[in-house]
């Protein structure tokens, strides 16, 4: 495992802050998340702000039922509120079973409803939306971030997110030193540093 030394994990994000212009997506989706917490429909509505914009490569084919995730939402919401309420330090092997349980029901609730690719389902856009709802918890990934950890998510994408997360951990517990004040949080950080290395090939 490559855990980056304080020089090139400061040099990833400031590549994605100069190069990711969709990080405003991001803001207004965390905004609205945040805003319309303990109400799923709004709820729902504020994740598709950014699932239809960061996963629009998937999505294109079709979109996911609305009314699935709000439920999805509303049926699990007291087991997110637990891990919204804590960092990936607090990790333990514990939480696998809680983890596994969310990452499967957001899988089914976000695949594709209707068209030619119906039931399609993105293992991307099931860490978004657990990033969005716990976002000092849940770490984001893509395909070739998984694939650089070895945790490529074909065919078992719960057991590899939960693969992901305790190596997100690791990195965490090394590179918070690294970080001054930030209003962003340590998954996310970590998120932008992954994301010019292994899926862009900035630095």
């Amino acid at each position: 495992m490559n855990i980056p030394n304080r020089e090139e994990f400061l040099k990833g994000c400031e590549e994605f802050e100069k190069h990711e212009k969709r990080d405003a997506m991001y803001k207004v989706a965390t905004f609205l998340v945040s805003h319309f917490w303990g109400r799923p429909s709004d709820m729902a509505d504020g994740l598709g702000v950014l699932l239809l914009t960061w996963n629009q490569a998937f999505y294109r084919y079709g979109i996911f039922d609305f009314d699935k995730l709000e439920g999805c939402i509303a049926d699990n919401f007291q087991k997110i509120e637990n891990f919204r309420n804590r960092d990936i330090s607090s990790l333990s092997n514990s939480d696998e079973d809680d983890i596994r349980d969310l990452f499967n029901r957001f899988l089914e609730a976000l695949q594709i409803n209707s068209g030619k690719m119906q039931g399609r389902k993105s293992p991307v856009a099931v860490a978004k939306t657990l990033h969005l709802l716990a976002p000092n918890f849940f770490p984001l990934w893509d395909d070739k971030i998984a694939r650089a950890y070895g945790c490529y998510y074909n065919p078992n994408p719960t057991e590899k997110y939960i693969s992901f997360c305790k190596i997100t951990k690791s990195i965490a517990d090394k590179v918070k030193c690294y970080i001054g004040r930030s209003d962003k949080t340590l998954t996310k950080l970590i998120d932008e540093y992954n994301y010019p290395k292994y899926t862009q090939g900035w630095i």
